[in-house]
């Protein structure tokens, strides 16, 4: 079933942040950046980092880990527009940063409430994965386009810790970590010569159909092609052939609802975050359809 855009803005108006219809503007070429930075900017702490439910599992308003990805999502949507906050958030990422050049899963939450167990347990003295190699994949994406971002110390410390990470990966990783190190891993295929056998070497944990069942998730939750090469013309897209790709575009386009919007799989924690995840779930699935030429 094709995608129907013209019930998405109604959706979005009953369902998402103010941020998420900002950046569904900006994607359509009806909005502008100055006004997704400016709705970005309400998750922002004097520290520089973000919280206040940016991610929106997590709800607590100090700086967390865990929202970096998201902040630098909005960064790279509002290229070639740069701002200086880009760059502040990868100071404060480096003022949280540990000595092995990994951050923490999460850090001490002020507020427990309506955030996911697996934030309010994060060990702060930990280095993880998931986390430094998601955020430095992002942030590679924005520092295309933004030189204080390709130029910051906190990024070349993250993208060492990763690659040495990954390299040093002897079981198969959890379904998220698979990914967010694959995503990494796509992001600096052109700047470092390790990512392209690194990059192999993880596809071997990804079955032929693209499907990664998520181990302690939702009942069914699970991976899917899209999830790990969502844009055409990207190394990762190698990992797939053509037609398991093109049967998860017909998968994603059918999975809109009829109030227009999409929902995600995994445990939402609360009722603010079940609204904001679908809108967000929403804006990705516009802009995944968009890239591959379907909306």
């Amino acid at each position: 079933m094709k995608a129907n855009p013209s019930a998405i803005p109604g959706f979005l108006a009953g369902h998402a942040r103010v941020l998420d219809r900002r950046r569904y503007d900006l994607l359509m070429g009806d909005g502008d950046a100055a006004a997704v930075l400016a709705a970005l900017d309400a998750y922002r702490n004097p520290d520089g980092g973000y919280g206040w439910g940016l991610e929106a599992d997590l709800r607590s308003p100090e700086s967390q880990p865990g929202a970096a990805l998201h902040a630098f999502e909005a960064f790279e949507n509002v290229a070639p527009a740069t701002s200086p906050h880009a760059a502040a958030l990868c100071d404060w990422l480096g003022s949280i940063t540990l000595p092995d050049g990994g951050l923490p899963f999460s850090l001490p939450l002020t507020v427990d409430e309506a955030t996911a167990p697996l934030w309010a347990g994060g060990d702060p003295a930990t280095s993880s994965l998931q986390i430094t190699s998601i955020s430095a994949a992002a942030a590679h994406r924005v520092a295309v386009h933004d030189p204080a971002v390709a130029a910051h110390p906190w990024l070349e410390r993250a993208t060492r810790y990763s690659l040495d990470a990954i390299q040093a990966l002897d079981d198969e990783p959890h379904a998220y970590v698979l990914m967010f190190a694959v995503r990494f891993l796509d992001a600096v295929y052109d700047s470092q010569p390790r990512a392209a056998g690194l990059l192999k070497r993880l596809g071997a944990h990804i079955p032929a159909d693209g499907r990664v069942p998520v181990v302690g998730g939702t009942e069914n939750e699970a991976l899917r092609p899209l999830d790990f090469a969502p844009y055409p013309g990207r190394p990762v897209r190698n990992l797939f052939e053509p037609e398991v790709i093109a049967a998860d575009l017909v998968r994603l386009e059918g999975e809109q609802h009829d109030d227009g919007g999409w929902s995600v799989e995994y445990a939402r924690h609360s009722p603010a975050g079940a609204l904001e995840w679908r809108g967000a779930a929403t804006v990705h699935a516009v802009e995944v359809l968009r890239a591959n030429g379907l909306i």
